[in-house]
């Protein structure tokens, strides 16, 4: 008994020969799905010998019978690029200091032992002597060891006393040594500091600056002067006093820069007035003031007027603009006072009119209510 072996060809050879095309399907050129890198420019390659090019390599994903082209992202258009910051490393973080006792405690102990040296030395005043219960010594006089003791107490005395520093509430100390930020210092009381440390005292209270006249415009593009209120307040120390110079000549340059993007409407008007103009201005320049380790919680505008040569005209402007809301208001009144005298009159039966003599009253009323309003009070 034997046993015939048939191989079967695999599937990526093709269809028999003489197989309809309706029955038989095609043979898979890629079996499964996968995901693979291939530099961009070997998918557009026609030359042979390429020049090598550094590009990176796109991801291309392949589905089942199909290929894709890569597919390069580009930014978003529109998106605004945040801005820098002073520096990265530079970042408000406390520094070290001790309880003034300590700093009272050292100095204390400097002055004590320049005491003991000059009495040791025997250069202490006998009146001196008698009043601190010493006994009398006759010393050597001022050798090497002496020498040696004084600076060192003259020198723990100086660190002591030198270090010492009243914190107050509202205030902080930023400290740097040879040019590096070592420090924010927002302690009350007492304190000692290292007296090696450069100081500089920064105000971390609420505060406000009021700017003098500044040019903008309204949404139909008039000139304004804006007076506007800004407050604001240190947040982060070391950036507001290391970063920059004068805070309220930023704040200033901030606050043209916003009015410059804002349309700021005058009062009474109907597009959101001042209130909204004053949200857009304080979101506009806390964005800009906060790398810079300011605070800014509100930017009001306090004073909104057109500018001296468009003045006159937009006053014009207004008065006729409020004379026209009158005249409609008037006559709305008018209209709805001879209606309600003419329906009174014909449903409670008290005149009888035709087409004519319903014209004739209506105008006669109108009139009437119209001289009677338009008179002065």
């Amino acid at each position: 008994m034997s046993t015939t072996t048939s191989h079967t060809p695999p599937e990526s050879e093709g269809p028999p020969e003489g197989a309809g095309a309706a029955g038989v399907r095609p043979a898979r050129l890629i079996q499964n799905e996968a995901t693979t890198e291939i530099p961009v420019h070997l998918l557009f390659r026609d030359d042979p010998d390429p020049v090598e090019v550094p590009l990176k390599p796109a991801v291309v994903g392949r589905r089942q019978g199909t290929g894709e082209q890569p597919r390069v992202s580009r930014p978003a258009p529109g998106r605004r690029r945040s801005l820098p910051q002073v520096d990265p490393e530079l970042v408000e973080h406390p520094a070290r200091v001790l309880p003034g006792a300590a700093g009272v405690l050292a100095g204390a102990c400097g002055l004590t032992g320049c005491l003991a040296t000059t009495w040791w030395a025997g250069l202490l005043p006998p009146l001196a002597a008698d009043a601190l219960r010493l006994p009398a010594h006759a010393g050597a006089g001022l050798g090497p060891a002496q020498w040696v003791a004084y600076v060192g107490a003259g020198a723990l005395g100086v660190l002591g006393f030198g270090g010492l520093a009243r914190g107050r509430t509202g205030r902080a100390w930023v400290l740097g040594l040879f040019g590096r930020y070592r420090g924010t210092v927002r302690r009350t009381g007492l304190l000692w500091i290292n007296p090696l440390l450069l100081r500089r005292r920064a105000d971390v209270r609420l505060r406000h600056w009021r700017s003098e006249a500044m040019a903008a415009a309204d949404p139909d593009g008039m000139a304004l002067r804006v007076v506007v209120l800004v407050v604001w307040r240190v947040r982060d120390t070391a950036r507001a006093v290391l970063g920059i110079e004068d805070h309220e000549a930023y704040l200033r340059e901030c606050v043209e820069a916003a009015l410059a993007r804002v349309a700021v409407e005058p009062a009474g008007g109907t597009r959101g007035g001042v209130a909204a103009a004053g949200e857009a201005l304080t979101r506009l320049v806390a964005a800009e003031a906060a790398p810079v380790g300011m605070e800014v919680f509100s930017v009001q505008p306090v004073r909104v007027e057109y500018a001296p040569d468009v003045a006159a005209a937009m006053h014009r402007r207004r008065i006729a603009a409020l004379d026209a809301r009158q005249r409609a208001s008037m006559l709305s009144s008018v209209v709805d006072s001879v209606e309600d005298t003419v329906t009174r009159l014909t449903v409670r039966g008290l005149v009888e009119l035709d087409d004519y003599e319903r014209k004739v009253l209506v105008r006669d009323l109108t009139v009437a209510f119209c001289s009677g309003r338009g008179e002065p009070a």
